[in-house]
């Protein structure tokens, strides 16, 4: 197919979102929103950086894509809408595999009520796939990193170091028990958009999507806040799945790991049986498993509580261009 028949055969015949005006088809879309704040993000990912063959099929490929732009939005504490995809093709990828890339998207986008309204196709070396997410929230409401304050609770959701459990399944020969539970966590995983909309009634949560491990988004969130994180390594919530390997490699995957695509946050004491509510609301495992400090002296770190002693917790998780 050349790129006009591409385009067509990706285009959405009908569309979810009630404000939109026009979609996929012109020079640019239209969309109409009044009443909310618009939050919007991009993420890019690589064919042999963020993804291969190897380990992700094509549907798959889309699927995870598309579920870390969603969980950006999840991070913001907003509903996502819309997206746009620019797409580098090379040769080596076939039309079948370009639709199921595309299919993998248009199934974790109705499962959130998007729309695909736009984007790009150029051919290429390798394969880019670069996703262009638009949310809504209401007025000055997103949930930021610089909200955390002195007292706070700190909480994750779900599991972690799932993802990266299940990419060493994928990439290595080993020992160890195959786990579907794991594979997927990685593949397809799960953002917190519900849970994180159930929060609306509370006036200040700070919020971060655990994409390139805890240590990396704690230290964000203490950066941003001018605060102090303290984080207790053995109240981070792991899966029975993950008990399989070794001590070393659970403590390396759930504070590094990343790509959980799972929620960390602060939250006033007073507000944490709110924050249980939401998550009973909307069948979520939330743990306390730090807490937040004002110390002018160690403001913006991190550090982690660990058979009763106190280290600092490095910035370590996966950085590009490092």
């Amino acid at each position: 197919m050349d790129e006009f028949e591409f385009i067509k055969s990706i285009q959405q015949k009908n569309y979810i979102q009630s404000g939109l005006i026009k979609g996929v088809g012109d020079d640019a879309a239209v969309f109409r929103q009044s009443y909310k704040d618009i939050v919007t993000a991009v993420d890019t990912f690589v064919e042999d950086v963020h993804f291969s063959k190897s380990t992700m099929n094509a549907f798959h490929v889309g699927y995870r894509v598309l579920a870390a732009n969603i969980s950006d939005m999840a991070a913001m504490g907003c509903d996502p809408a819309y997206y746009l995809i620019s797409i580098v093709i090379p040769k080596h990828w076939t039309d079948q595999e370009l639709h199921e890339i595309y299919q993998g998207m248009h199934n974790i986008a109705k499962q959130y009520g998007m729309d695909l309204i736009g984007g790009d196709t150029v051919s290429g070396k390798e394969l880019v796939v670069s996703v262009t997410i638009i949310g809504f929230v209401d007025k000055d409401c997103a949930r930021l990193r610089s909200s955390a304050e002195d007292d706070d609770i700190v909480f994750v959701t779900g599991t972690l170091g799932d993802a990266a459990a299940g990419f060493f399944l994928l990439q290595k020969e080993n020992d160890h028990s195959p786990s579907p539970y794991l594979i997927n966590r990685h593949r397809m995983p799960e953002p917190r958009v519900a849970f994180a909309t159930a929060l609306k009634s509370i006036n200040r949560v700070t919020l971060n999507d655990v994409s390139d491990g805890i240590g990396n988004e704690a230290a964000e969130i203490a950066e941003a806040s001018g605060v102090t994180v303290y984080i207790n390594e053995a109240k981070i919530p792991v899966h029975n799945e993950l008990l399989q390997f070794s001590n070393e490699q659970q403590i390396q995957w759930k504070l590094f790991g990343g790509e959980d695509f799972e929620l960390i946050g602060t939250v006033a004491r007073k507000d944490w049986p709110m924050v249980e509510e939401a998550a009973i609301k909307t069948g979520t495992l939330v743990k306390q498993i730090g807490y937040v400090k004002h110390e002018p002296k160690k403001n913006g770190t991190v550090f982690l509580e660990k058979a009763g002693k106190i280290t600092k917790l490095d910035k370590a998780g996966y950085t590009h261009l490092k």
